[in-house]
């Protein structure tokens, strides 16, 4: 009788199969990715509905970089970036270029990006990596229930080297986009 060694036992937990931007994009046009999702990091993720709050927040930073940017920048609302392996959507972003530059693929980097959080904190700042590697010069997250703004600055690899809290009251001026101040009193306001 032959003696059988004894055998290894085989990891049966779900496995997850990256999903690189050609093929996310290729199966979000066979409709075989719901809508409202991102990839981030090869994977998947469905996105959040959003509050009134939310809306409104979205708005009133929306009006107001649209007031005060100069030729050469451009904002997009919910629109991707390409970031390596994830093409998130934050809620805003500042590009540079005018919209015509971008006819073939998504920007691959941003002045500013804007992620409001209401209810998101956590996946918001998972993002923080993606943006960081792709070079977007400052990224805010705008803590709604906490009426304060999360500043990261000076990217550095896959993270951010300058990061300070601004609020409640007060203001936080851009470093990317020189002219864009935001009040806190006046965003969080009722």
């Amino acid at each position: 009788m032959t003696a059988v060694g004894e055998s290894k036992p085989v990891a049966c937990g779900p496995q997850v199969w990256p999903l690189g931007i050609k093929a996310y994009h290729v199966l979000g046009e066979l409709g075989l990715i719901p809508e409202k999702t991102e990839l981030l990091y090869g994977q998947v993720f469905h996105k959040m509905p959003k509050s009134p709050f939310h809306r409104l927040l979205l708005m009133r930073l929306l009006e107001l970089l649209q007031r005060i940017l100069p030729p050469g920048l451009h904002v997009q609302p919910e629109q991707p970036i390409v970031c390596g392996d994830s093409e998130p959507e934050p809620d805003l972003s500042v590009i540079r270029g005018c919209i015509n530059d971008y006819p073939a693929e998504h920007p691959h980097t941003a002045e500013l990006v804007i992620e409001i959080c209401v209810s998101s904190h956590e996946y918001d700042r998972s993002k923080l990596r993606a943006y960081a590697s792709a070079g977007v010069r400052e990224c805010w997250l705008v803590l709604g229930p906490e009426k304060q703004i999360e500043v990261h600055r000076q990217p550095q690899g896959e993270q951010y080297a300058v990061h300070s809290v601004h609020g409640p009251g007060g203001s936080v001026t851009s470093t990317a986009v020189s002219s864009f101040t935001v009040d806190l009193a006046s965003l969080f306001a009722a």
